[in-house]
């Protein structure tokens, strides 16, 4: 067992020579359109919101965002989760790095309706997010392209507005990250209880980066999201919008995929421990996640509970079954305490995963506790976490 302390500071950064070059570009196309050449400032304002640099036609027809992020990471003793017995006996070491550096650039063309988005991280040449939007109705939108699948509610929280420094234990052996394909996806307004979210989506189940899948067999999700309280909530870590009204969820994810991957990650498709045979559809997997979050003047609260079956079909349909599951509440103590700093916010976790069911000794778990001082949100924030592991 170990412990491990972790800093991160979040700071957006916008990019001002890019931006300006765009503009001049902008400005300088519509100064040789014999519609808008008298009087352009007429047609577009520049601004500056909750998603970076913003340029937007005054009929919104048009809309252009442009947003950098960086994260700076020190650690100690050591950087990353230990995911074999060896790695409980590693060489202690002290790490400074740039974690991330995203540019992200989203909007909507034509119509308020037609929403674009891409990301791109910088710092591995790595094209993340690329996707078309249709949401004219509420009740009924459609995505194409590649992101990240909303299977669980830990995995699809931007890592620049986690609640917690890393990530859970949980989140290496269940995550379905990002995919290429196609969803339908809508909220249905009901009255009271009434209330719910819905995705189903078609994907390549080979990873980010794959355009194509192994075999024949496609990936296919699904996620339910009751909204009991009659308010949907926010993919984001920690109620920093201050709920004044209780706004909880319930929401029941479901996967099953053929491919030669046990696990994804950022990278794309990979193997966890015991599985780094890839041969093509070699591995069935079926998994859920049964969540639950709660957001309240201050206090928030989310669960995951996951259950994954590898079945590999190259070897007798041997079956491995993996579970787990995390409990994670943070609050703002100023609330209660006046001389707790207003900006600040103590969090908590508890992971525990079992790698195979079926041996009892095989058992992994996490606890975590986290500062987070927010300067300007999630945009601007210093975060410290202490973490002890067990195997």
């Amino acid at each position: 067992m170990f412990k491990y302390f972790r800093l991160v500071h979040h700071i957006i950064i916008s990019q001002k020579k890019q931006i300006f070059c765009i503009l001049l570009l902008s400005l300088s196309v519509l100064s040789h359109s014999q519609e808008f050449k008298k009087d352009t400032t007429k047609l577009m304002k520049v601004s500056y919101g909750k998603k970076g640099i913003e340029l937007q036609t005054k009929d919104n027809k048009f809309l252009f965002q442009l947003q950098s992020r960086l994260q700076f990471r020190f650690s100690t003793p050591y950087d990353v989760d230990p995911l074999t017995y060896d790695d409980y006996n590693q060489i202690k070491q002290t790490t400074f790095k740039i974690n991330r550096a995203r540019l992200k650039v989203g909007g909507h063309a034509f119509e308020p309706w037609l929403k674009y988005y891409w990301e791109y991280e910088l710092s591995q040449s790595n094209l993340l997010d690329f996707r078309i939007m249709i949401e004219k109705w509420d009740w009924l939108s459609f995505k194409v392209g590649q992101w990240k699948t909303e299977f669980t509610r830990e995995r699809f929280i931007s890592s620049g507005e986690q609640q917690m420094v890393e990530r859970s234990i949980l989140n290496r052996p269940f995550t379905v990250d990002r995919q290429l394909g196609v969803e339908i996806y809508g909220h249905l307004k009901g009255k009271g209880i009434a209330d719910f979210n819905y995705w189903f989506a078609a994907l390549t189940g080979t990873g980010r980066g794959s355009s194509k899948n192994d075999d024949n067999h496609l990936m296919y999700f699904g996620r339910a999201q009751w909204n009991f309280l009659g308010r949907p909530l926010d993919f984001e870590g920690g109620d920093l919008e201050f709920h004044e009204k209780p706004t909880a969820i319930i929401a029941l994810s479901g996967i099953t995929n053929r491919s030669p991957y046990t696990r994804f990650s950022q990278s794309g498709g990979g193997s966890l421990e015991g599985f780094e045979e890839q041969n093509v559809g070699q591995y069935r997997v079926n998994q859920y996640n049964l969540e639950t979050a709660f957001m309240y003047r201050g206090i928030s609260w989310q669960t995951e509970w996951h259950h994954k079956n590898i079945i590999d079909k190259y070897n007798n349909d041997q079956l491995t079954q993996l579970t787990g599951y995390y409990i994670q509440a943070g609050y703002f103590f100023h609330n209660i305490l006046s001389w707790v700093p207003e900006h600040l916010e103590i969090a908590g976790r508890h992971g525990v995963y079992r790698p195979d069911k079926t041996l009892e000794e095989n058992l992994q778990t996490e606890s975590s506790l986290a500062f987070n001082y927010f300067f300007k949100g999630h945009k601007n924030k210093l975060t410290a976490e202490v973490s002890h592991f067990d195997s």
